[in-house]
């Protein structure tokens, strides 16, 4: 029986799942499998993207672990590709790679203003507010009123999150560093701003309705954007998550507003057109095109443009791939090229022995579900390729190990991972939390190895 030794390059769930789903699938070849990632600690976005009040989002990592646990996938954290580990190591080692990088970066929005200090990305935020090693452990927040672009789940988290009262969260997994940040926070208002209309929404109905339970936040929606046309019409009466997203907007337009010390205010047909410097060269506002719909399901501007006095803008319109060394990339889309998971080179050719799945592979859209078919079918192609593998001067399990070893790379493994989780357990206890998240990279590292 022939054995295919794979990489797989990020561990979050779309490496995770691409790795069961080949253990599992019908094959004619023995399989080893080491997942690689470049954070000291697995799950990816599950970990690091997803709000720390979500407990229930956060139980995919049950699943997750469930997965790692089996001991059949090996897991190699804290090493770099492209420094600690490049495509030719992986092909002197391997007879495949499978990339499943994500994407963390946020996208661009090209308006004028979306530069100035006191404007950000919102992965940035979302980075920061799960205690992301690689990002500062401090945030500016000083301003009373803030704008969030988009009306996607991530601009929802950022809005709860910097709307919430912050004892509110102490339940939770949220970093100490975080918690004193929000505590001194001056916000009071909160302003979301979405393109389209409230029926056109790309957030989850769960996720709007925890937004209205917030404690001493006034939910402020505007009486003009619920004038439905035909087509909004159609979309409440045909599709069931529609129709539990207008009956929460409803709700709160008969609610009484104005004893709240917070506002979160959410607009719609608000269509970004700059962002406005003070004197002193800082975000001092958010303009926007009010626009209305053309009909055929989107919207056009109206010609009316409005402003509201902000002192800071976050920008949540969507993730954006990284380039990987030596690996073809779509700069436009963020995304490694590829048919169904196969990557394709320059002259479209498929690229032997390199595939990707994930939000590499397709873009940042879909939820945990759409990865799971996104592995299978990448998988489907890695098993059909075999006569198209590397052929690795230097197969062995051991070999690996060894080289990141002589490098000095200071990787983590399952055991470490185990450590680490064990003792951010522990952290919390004493203070009935779920767990307090190590956030430095060197302690992680430290903790996972014993050192």
């Amino acid at each position: 029986m022939s054995k295919l030794r794979l990489a797989i390059v990020g561990a979050g769930p779309a490496g995770i799942y691409a790795a069961d789903i080949l253990l599992k699938h019908e094959r004619s070849f023995d399989v080893s499998i080491d997942l690689f990632d470049h954070l000291p600690a697995p799950y990816g976005l599950v970990r690091y993207g997803v709000a720390p009040d979500h407990p229930r989002i956060k139980g995919i990592i049950t699943a997750l672990r469930d997965v790692l646990d089996r001991g059949d996938i090996r897991i190699f954290g804290n090493v770099r590709f492209g420094t600690d580990l490049t495509l030719d190591d992986l092909k002197h080692h391997y007879n495949a790679v499978i990339f499943a990088t994500g994407a963390v970066r946020d996208a661009d929005l090209g308006i004028p203003g979306i530069d100035l200090p006191g404007s950000y990305g919102a992965a940035e935020f979302v980075s920061w507010y799960d205690g992301h090693p690689d990002y500062p452990r401090e945030w500016p927040l000083d301003a009373q009123s803030v704008a969030v672009i988009g009306n996607g789940n991530v601009a929802l988290d950022v809005a709860r999150i910097l709307a919430k009262h912050p004892e509110d969260l102490l339940p939770t997994e949220i970093p100490a560093n975080v918690y004193e940040g929000l505590t001194a926070s001056p916000v009071t208002d909160v302003h979301v701003f979405g393109r389209r209309g409230p029926m056109q929404v790309k957030f989850t109905p769960l996720e709007l309705r925890e937004l209205g339970e917030l404690r001493d936040v006034d939910m402020i929606v505007h009486d003009e954007d619920f004038d439905y046309d035909e087509a909004s019409r159609a979309a409440i009466e045909s599709n069931k998550q529609i129709l539990v997203i207008d009956r929460v907007f409803t709700q709160w337009r008969q609610r009484e507003t104005g004893r709240a010390s917070r506002r979160l205010h959410l607009h719609f047909f608000a269509k970004p057109t700059e962002v406005v410097a003070g004197p002193d060269g800082r975000v001092a506002a958010f303009r926007y095109e009010r626009t209305e719909p053309d009909g055929a399901g989107g919207v056009r501007g109206t010609g009316e443009f409005r402003e509201v006095e902000v002192q800071a803008v976050y920008r949540a319109v969507g993730y954006f791939g990284s380039p990987l060394d030596g690996i073809p990339f779509d700069e436009r889309h963020g995304v490694i090229p590829n048919h169904e998971g196969q990557v394709l080179g320059d002259d479209d050719r498929i690229v032997p022995g390199v595939y990707a799945t994930g939000w590499i592979k397709r873009g940042p859209v879909g939820l945990i579900g759409h990865t799971k078919s996104d592995a299978m079918e990448t998988i489907e192609h890695l098993v059909r390729d075999q006569a198209s593998w590397w052929s690795p001067a230097s197969p062995s399990e051991e070999s690996i190990v060894a080289l990141l070893d002589e490098r000095g790379v200071r990787y983590t493994d399952l055991d470490g991972w185990h450590a680490l989780d064990a003792h951010e357990i522990a952290l919390g206890e004493p203070e009935g939390r779920a767990r307090i998240k190590v956030v430095p990279r060197d302690e992680m590292v430290r903790v996972s190895r014993g050192e």
